[in-house]
């Protein structure tokens, strides 16, 4: 029997913006682990970026990541049998590794699967709170690099603007997607709070501003081009 994968913006090549706020949590196949899920093309395997809640105490079943997965903690204290991971922390587990999940407090974790390369052989783990960030040279801005691909088909920072800052720059060929961990970023389009997930496709300028300022996951150079 087919299966028609589940298609939740699935079609990487249009931009899309989604407030957390506004999913409701669904549950995973093991007790204690719900989701929201902002893009999916797949079943349980599936290409997909997606917000994990595990409750005190859960755990999720052994499993082998085939295409790789990377995702930042958010909330609470994400566990494996490599270690504990505190909120902040940015991990990259590369195609073909396995890990067995768990959270002894509870966690929520920002989640992308399925989208890396298969030469890609390395695990990363970043602790962004005490990672050196360089500042930018416009004012108000600083970041972090995550991740970067040495054929420079991906490109993942963490970048905080300060309260009232305003910025502007180029969005490469491949787009960029943007989480707002905290606060709000103003774009041409709206402002968006904590909790929001934008993807942007089109290559061009981006000029971005804050009130309160905010912290921002991004990634760029990933999506395909708009048809």
């Amino acid at each position: 029997m087919t299966t028609t994968p589940t298609l939740i913006r699935a079609d990487r090549s249009q931009p899309a913006n989604v407030s957390l706020q506004s999913l409701e949590w669904t549950p995973s196949p093991l007790a204690g682990v719900d989701r929201k899920m902002l893009e999916r093309n797949g079943d349980e395997v599936a290409l997909a970026t997606t917000v994990v809640r595990y409750a005190p105490d859960s755990s999720f079943s052994s499993h082998t990541h085939a295409r790789g997965e990377e995702f930042l903690v958010l909330e609470g204290v994400f566990s494996d049998e490599h270690g504990s991971y505190p909120p902040g922390t940015y991990i990259r587990n590369p195609p073909g590794s396995k890990h067995t999940p768990f959270s002894k407090e509870g966690c929520t974790i920002f989640v992308k699967l399925r989208y890396m390369k298969l030469s890609e052989t390395e695990r990363v783990v970043v602790d962004t709170n005490t990672a050196t960030w360089i500042t930018s040279d416009q004012e108000g801005h600083t970041l972090l690099r995550l991740f970067m691909d040495p054929e420079g088909d991906e490109d993942v920072t963490m970048e905080r603007l300060a309260e009232g800052a305003s910025v502007s720059w180029e969005i490469p060929q491949g787009g960029e997607e943007i989480l707002v961990v905290e606060g709000d970023l103003t774009t041409p389009k709206g402002t968006y709070t904590q909790g929001t997930w934008l993807r942007h496709p089109q290559k061009g300028t981006a000029t971005y501003s804050t009130s309160q300022g905010c912290l921002l996951w991004i990634k760029r150079r990933h999506l395909p081009s708009p048809a």
